[in-house]
């Protein structure tokens, strides 16, 4: 299953193409299932991942519930990822390019765009995570020397403003570097993060003498507990969210499956490195916070808070391996798509270095702690919000690939302004239709999930609709892209007929 070699089909160097968005050539093929699944491990070690079971607990579910939820969720986005990740490993294109099929040369830039937007949002909430574990393990250090008054306008302190600062011009080194520097950086970081892991569960262990009551927790949805028969409206709201985590990922991983030395490399080490870790991650942050119980006499989620109470060179290990965390998951998952991205809006003018200064622009201006700080439960409203318009982008490049084009590309034509992938003036009518028909329906559940003072009155269908955003996008997207596509081309041969009558 060795991936096709670029140097068989010869792109246009017109407009569309520059050299960061060309296929990828054999001497470029060089990630083996290791990378991938080293990859993942980094992405996956991160501040936000470590918390996500305690959202679940704090909703109502056992230890063992919301470690089998994260899982779960994770197993379902492994597969659209490894389905439109095939097609990068294939063709060696990034999402930017490979979306052009279906939405057209020039539509291509929307999904792209939207794409890019969420990642700008998520490199600077990374940024600020990894900025703030700083700032946190630094004022231990040096006795409290760092706390403040805010600053007028900005809402943090002189020292919260340095370390996110010191943070964001840290992962520029990676930016400018490119994919191969983010590749080592995964490549080297995945066996200490395996072993920092390991170290936590057994201090966690050893302090609390084992794993702890929250581990026996019961699930508030039994029968006589404060939830009772609630399971299934807070389960399948919360699968969403899983699945949501990685739903960017699971758009532009041909940016990275585009560099896999074969097809069989990219499916095993994502398999390997996405659901596996994203459970035991799970499992862990449950096992580590039911000893920080006995240890503390409160349940401790936030590993800065934990890292903040460890003594001696501990404190530094954990402030190393904290911002070592942050910046992996930051750099792969929240860099390399909208580098693309940005770079596919104008490929003669934006190479992937530039798109990455742009994401890391954009990220700074943003000022993340103020979106932090003025959106209630952003995590969850944002991950399902989102995924209600990233799973019909995905349902259209499935049906696209799969059951239209049966695989087959054309790579020229993905490449020339006025080939088959032109549709009409650049845009596939098709493409945007479906898309919009696989949004609207969540937009009504969306409002009252994001702002429920303002829209209280929505109907209970939408309300539950909307806790499927991310499958009913998919699902309805999907459904309309093939009958449309398929009524195109009925008309295309009806019009063909009567022209050589």
């Amino acid at each position: 299953m060795t991936a096709t070699p670029a140097s068989e089909s010869q792109v246009s160097q017109g407009a569309l193409y520059n050299a960061d968005l060309a296929p990828t050539t054999p001497a470029q093929r060089t990630w083996t299932w290791y990378h991938f699944a080293a990859l993942w491990i980094g992405m996956v070690m991160c501040i936000p991942s470590y918390t996500l079971a305690a959202g679940l607990i704090d909703q109502g579910m056992s230890p063992w519930q919301a470690v089998t939820t994260v899982l779960l969720g994770n197993a379902i986005v492994l597969v659209p990822m490894l389905l439109i990740g095939h097609a990068g490993a294939k063709y060696g294109i990034p999402y930017a390019v490979l979306v052009r099929s279906s939405f057209g040369t020039r539509g291509a830039r929307l999904p792209a765009l939207l794409r890019a937007v969420v990642a700008c949002g998520w490199y600077g909430i990374q940024t600020w995570f990894g900025g703030l574990a700083m700032y946190t393990l630094l004022n231990i250090i040096t006795g409290n020397a760092l706390h403040a008054d805010p600053l007028p306008l900005l809402g943090i302190n002189a020292g919260q403003l340095v370390c996110f600062l010191a943070f964001w011009a840290l992962q520029l080194y990676f930016v400018v570097h490119g994919t191969e520097s983010i590749r080592w950086l995964e490549t080297v970081s995945a066996p200490v993060k395996i072993v920092m892991c390991l170290f936590l569960v057994g201090w966690a262990l050893t302090h609390a003498g084992g794993f702890g009551s929250m581990m026996a927790m019961p699930s508030k949805f039994i029968e006589g507990g404060e939830k009772a028969g609630q399971f299934w409206s807070v389960f399948w709201p919360s699968l969403t969210a899983m699945v949501g985590f990685w739903a960017t990922l699971a758009l532009n991983i041909p940016d990275f499956t585009r560099f896999a030395r074969s097809q069989r490399d990219q499916l095993i080490g994502q398999s390997i490195g996405l659901p596996v870790p994203m459970g035991l991650l799970a499992l862990m942050s449950v096992i580590v916070t039911s000893a920080t119980v006995v240890i503390y006499g409160k349940a401790i989620w936030d590993p800065v808070d934990l890292s903040s109470r460890f003594t001696g060179i501990g404190v530094g290990l954990a402030l190393l391996v904290l911002t070592l965390d942050t910046m992996c998951c930051n750099l792969a998952a929240n860099l390399v798509g909208p580098a693309y991205d940005f770079a596919s809006l104008s490929p003669k003018r934006i190479s992937y270095r530039t798109g990455g200064l742009i994401t890391a622009g954009i990220a700074l201006l943003a000022m993340p702690w103020k979106i932090l700080e003025s959106t209630q439960g952003y995590i969850f409203t944002w991950l399902v919000g989102y995924s209600a318009l990233l799973g019909p982008v995905a349902g259209i490049m499935l049906v696209d690939y799969y059951f239209l084009r049966n695989t087959r590309l054309d790579l020229r034509q993905l490449f020339e302004e006025r080939g088959v992938y032109a549709y009409r003036n650049g845009w596939n009518p098709a493409a945007v239709i479906a898309l919009l028909a696989g949004v609207l329906p969540n937009l009504p559940g969306f409002l009252p999930a994001a702002f429920p003072q303002s829209f209280g009155g929505v109907p209970e269908f939408f309300r539950t609709l909307y806790t499927y955003a991310w499958f009913a996008g998919l699902g309805i997207s999907a459904v309309v892209y093939a009958l449309l596509m398929r009524l195109a081309e009925s008309n295309a041969a009806q019009a063909n007929v009567a022209s050589r009558a």
